[in-house]
Parts: C-alpha cells; sequence; structure tokens
C-alpha cells in the first residue's frame, strides 16, 4: 500500500509540475573535485593539476607528483612501437596495379598498338588505365594476372613489376622496362594534351630517391639504370628458370628507349610543343640548352 501511495505521489506531481523549458532547467550539479574548464587555472602538481608538466616544469620550481613522467611525449610514445600497416599512407608512393590480362584486352580491342612502344602517356590515353597524381599515384605495377593468356609482343614501359611478369612479357618476344618518373613528369604522362595546352616546357625527369635506386639499377628487375649486358644475361637466366626460348626482338620499335631525363619518345626536355599551330619550340639560350642536357 505505501509503495502505491508513494507512485500515486509521483504522477500527481508530474501533472502539477510545469513543462520543461530552457528557462525553468538548471544546470548539472557540481560534483566535488571536478572544475569547470572555464574556471580552470594552471597550478603546481602538489595541487593535484597535472597538465602542462611536461614542458614548463623548470618554470613552475615545483616537481611533478610521484610516478610523472617528464617530458613532452608520454611514456607510450617514448617507447618503440611496430607501426601500423597504413602508417605514413597519404604520403607513399603508389604504383596502381594493371594486369596483364587488361594489356591484352586493351591490344585485342585496338586501345593500345603493339607496333608502338607502350609507356604511361599510351596507358593513360586508352581512358580505362588512370592516373591521379593527387593520390600520389607515380605509375603503374604490372601484375602476373592472365600471363598464360599473354601472346602480345610489345615493347612496354611500366614503373613497377614482378618477376612472372616480367617472364610473360619475354616470353611472347616483348620488351619490358621499369623506369622511375618523379611527380612533374607523372603530371605530363597522364594527361599530356593537357599538359601541352597549358605551354609549360617539358621538365627534365629526375633521378630515382634513395630508397628507390636499388631497384631501377638492378638489372633483374629490368630497370632503366641496369648495365644492358647485364639485363642480357638475366633475360637468359629467366627464359632457363621458366622454361621457354628467347625470341628475337624484331622491329624498330622494340630498340626504342627513352634517355634517363626524358619523359616523352621524340621530345627532348625544354621543348615546348604548340598543339593548335602544330609547332615545337626549341630552347635557343646556351644556358638553357646546357641546363635541360645536363
Amino acid at each position: 500500500m505505501a509503495g502505491n501511495g508513494a507512485r500515486e505521489k509521483a504522477l500527481q506531481f508530474l501533472r502539477e509540475v510545469p513543462r520543461l523549458t530552457h528557462s525553468n532547467v538548471k544546470g548539472l550539479p557540481r560534483v566535488v573535485g571536478v572544475e569547470r574548464r572555464s574556471n580552470k587555472q594552471r597550478k603546481r602538481g602538489q595541487q593535484g593539476f597535472d597538465a602542462g608538466w611536461g614542458s614548463s616544469a623548470r618554470q613552475k620550481l615545483y616537481f611533478g607528483p610521484l610516478g610523472y613522467e617528464s617530458g613532452s611525449a608520454p611514456i607510450q610514445r617514448a617507447t618503440t612501437f611496430e607501426r601500423s600497416y597504413n602508417y605514413g599512407l597519404r604520403f607513399q608512393r603508389q604504383f596502381p596495379p594493371i594486369t596483364l590480362a587488361q594489356l591484352q584486352l586493351m591490344i585485342d580491342t585496338e586501345r593500345l598498338n603493339p607496333n608502338q612502344p607502350i609507356d604511361m602517356a599510351a596507358l593513360c590515353g586508352t581512358k580505362v588505365a588512370f592516373i591521379d597524381p593527387q593520390k600520389n599515384h607515380f605509375g603503374f605495377n604490372l601484375t602476373s594476372e592472365g600471363l598464360d593468356n599473354f601472346t602480345a609482343k610489345v615493347n612496354i614501359e611500366v614503373q613497377w613489376a614482378d618477376e612472372q611478369s616480367i617472364a610473360a612479357v619475354e616470353r611472347a618476344g616483348g620488351r619490358i622496362t621499369c623506369s622511375y618518373y618523379d611527380l612533374h613528369s607523372v603530371i605530363a604522362l597522364a594527361d599530356p594534351t593537357k599538359f601541352f595546352k597549358s605551354g609549360t616546357p617539358i621538365p627534365r625527369r629526375l633521378t630515382p630517391p634513395s630508397n628507390l635506386m636499388e631497384f631501377y639499377v638492378t638489372a633483374k628487375n629490368r630497370g632503366y639504370l641496369a648495365d644492358p649486358t647485364e639485363v642480357a644475361e638475366e633475360r637468359l637466366l629467366l627464359s632457363q628458370k621458366y622454361g621457354y626460348e628467347l625470341q628475337d626482338q624484331e622491329g624498330d620499335f622494340m630498340k626504342e628507349t627513352k634517355d634517363p631525363r626524358q619523359i616523352f619518345y621524340g621530345l627532348n626536355p625544354g621543348w615546348v610543343v604548340n598543339l593548335a599551330d602544330k609547332v615545337i619550340y626549341k630552347p635557343a639560350d646556351p644556358e638553357l640548352e646546357e641546363i635541360y642536357s645536363n
């Protein structure tokens, strides 16, 4: 009975009290030992306030509380730890993959001409493979998916490739080269028409950074800075490893290569291409010629 009476009194109280509005609602009750953010002030460690002790302990002339880890970095950051898989993802160079099956399909659908050298500009010109420099894309990574059905004889230049992809291209009588392009070169190759319309001189291709130099000077990776004699030896060793016979690289397009400072086939650094007048402007100043040729 007592319980029912208390319940009735509570319901009667709710019927009589006014509705809750902004004018009749008070703030939360204050909790002992917890200060509001607006009332917080910098205090000493003995008084229980620990903010700021990492960087200005000398100015307060008092030591921190017992067990306090001095320094600007907490102990969790000061000790070694394993970096996450995505550490530095926004700043690392990305190489979007392109498979051998996609490459064969582009050739079969006549999006690519196998009788011409294939580089990043040709792949982006198909409007099937894309490079976005704003996402730190530095070129294509040729993967081995579809290697059993790859039969095209091409002279292709990519930025990264594994051993199976290299073997598949050379087994068909083709040639593959792994070349590095800096960000300005990638912007020019991703959309050559847009780059030429801007009227910007063709930049020099920069050398690879220190952490990628070893990859591009190794003949096993078909790096563009490797010794041609070592590349020929590695081609023979790879054919013996996978059990196929090397074919002769016939055709003038198979022998076309780029200079380590060159970006486009047939166009040297420093030239300006005028698409409207179909004219190429070359630098006449000896200083410019020396800068672009070095």
